[in-house]
């Protein structure tokens, strides 16, 4: 349905651009209209933001939102509805669900039901296999935000492990590729010491042992070489090592900027002192590894070596992620909680509220060349966020939105929250309270 209203939102401190003002925002349909110090005009909703932060709406480059073939862990909507509650206004999904985003009618099948039930805007990375090359050098640029390519094995059996077809990819696509970095030979000679050890029953503790430093470093550097050789724009997923980030130039986000990186809220949060308490709640691929590589994630994310913050949203049912090592999948629900972490580490010193905007929201619109998202600038979409930071509450089974139920966060309390969530200039999310499940688009690419 079309949106015709009009918001005006009075004396927020907006964070946009590396800079915080006490402006005015007016909001008119599904865009930003105006942005003042002061605004006289009637709308057909005024809020009074003093005190408050209104951030442009965050845009996360990777979850795994399970639809279709693994709904029993989550769905487009169930997930997509966390995603507002925490400030995330646009998406992009992985292709490894069932059946894989590996043709264009499965991507048109996941496009058509987003339309239909998402909260927050999409976008769908088609993923690259052994076998799929004319279709991955087929896809349509201004639909696609990028090729996704597993080097490491994950959920959906999409490893590449293939050097002719990676030369190819690289060479032939002037899309992003986005890549899961973790040399799978390395992995698995690890594994099978550890089983011949433990059997199926290896202690969580282990798991940053077998997906080692060792396997991120030498799968991440081989995709950069190959990068700079063929000429690709290479983006590395979710960095979990210090020593990987040494790889990476320490400029901001530009254009010139041909090879990017990521970093995830949980290699940011947690470490291997945690697997003692959490267990396989914190089993993510790349591990969670020592305190030491927190810290130097932290130090590459502020000197601009990391470039963006993304969740790896990936939800497993309570009931699989309490079996034993071996099959326990990797993953677990982080949209919802991303920038209420951020957040307090904002209040702890270790990020300004300005960065978090701009790796949350400026960078990623960059990287991917959305279209008029990720700022907030006149004629742009009205995807925008309030956040109150002095709003504490304690995670808990009762107030997590995900369809899996369950959070690794639980029994952490935050002082800070989002309180608004705009879609599209919609009002969303407010206080606990979902509505205009309408607001949601698909996001389209300038190139």
């Amino acid at each position: 349905m079309p949106n015709n209203q009009t918001t005006l939102i009075r004396n927020a401190q907006v964070v946009n651009e590396g800079k915080t003002q006490t402006l005015d925002v007016l909001l008119e349909g599904t865009r930003i209209s105006k942005i003042d110090t002061h605004i006289n005009q009637d709308a057909d909703f005024e809020i009074d933001a003093t005190g408050k932060f209104l951030f442009p709406g965050l845009i996360d480059d990777q979850v795994h939102f399970r639809e279709p073939g693994l709904t029993h862990k989550g769905t487009i909507e169930s997930e997509s509805r966390a995603a507002v509650a925490g400030g995330i206004t646009t998406f992009f999904e992985m292709p490894n669900t069932n059946p894989q985003t590996t043709t264009w009618s499965a991507f048109e099948k996941k496009i058509e039901r987003a339309a239909e039930t998402s909260w927050a805007n999409f976008g769908f990375m088609f993923g690259g296999t052994n076998d799929n090359l004319a279709e991955v050098l087929a896809v349509d640029p201004k639909r696609v935000p990028g090729i996704k390519l597993f080097l490491g094995s994950s959920t959906g059996n999409m490893l590449v492990d293939r050097p002719a077809v990676l030369r190819e990819i690289f060479s032939n696509t002037k899309l992003p590729i986005s890549v899961h970095c973790e040399d799978e030979g390395t992995i698995q000679q690890n594994l099978a010491e550890f089983k011949e050890k433990y059997g199926d029953d290896i202690p969580m503790s282990c798991h940053p042992l077998i997906r080692s430093e060792e396997a991120c470093y030498i799968s991440s550097s081989t995709a950069i070489a190959l990068a700079k050789e063929t000429g690709a724009r290479l983006h590395v997923f979710h960095l979990s090592t210090a020593k990987e980030t040494q790889l990476f130039d320490s400029n901001p986000l530009v254009e010139a900027k041909q090879v990017t990186a990521e970093v995830c809220i949980h290699h940011l949060w947690f470490s291997d002192n945690d697997y003692t308490q959490k267990g396989s709640f914190i089993k993510w691929n790349p591990a969670v590894k020592k305190t030491a590589d927190r810290e130097g994630l932290w130090e590459a994310l502020n000197d601009d070596r990391i470039d963006l913050i993304a969740t790896d949203h990936a939800p497993h049912t309570l009931s699989e992620k309490t079996n034993p090592y071996t099959k326990a999948p990797s993953g677990g629900p982080m949209v919802q909680h991303a920038l209420s972490v951020l957040l307090e580490c904002h209040l702890q010193g270790k990020i300004t509220m300005e960065k978090i905007v701009q790796k949350m929201a400026h960078n990623p619109a960059k990287l991917f060349d959305i279209d008029r998202r990720g700022y907030i600038r006149e004629g742009y979409f009205a995807d925008l966020i309030l956040i109150d930071m002095d709003a504490p509450y304690t995670v808990d089974k009762e107030n997590v939105w995900y369809k899996c139920g369950w959070s690794p966060l639980e029994g952490q309390t935050f002082q800070a929250q989002v309180t608004h969530t705009f879609v599209n200039g919609a009002l969303t999310y407010e206080n606990g309270k979902f509505s205009n499940h309408n607001a949601a688009m698909p996001v389209e690419f300038i190139r």
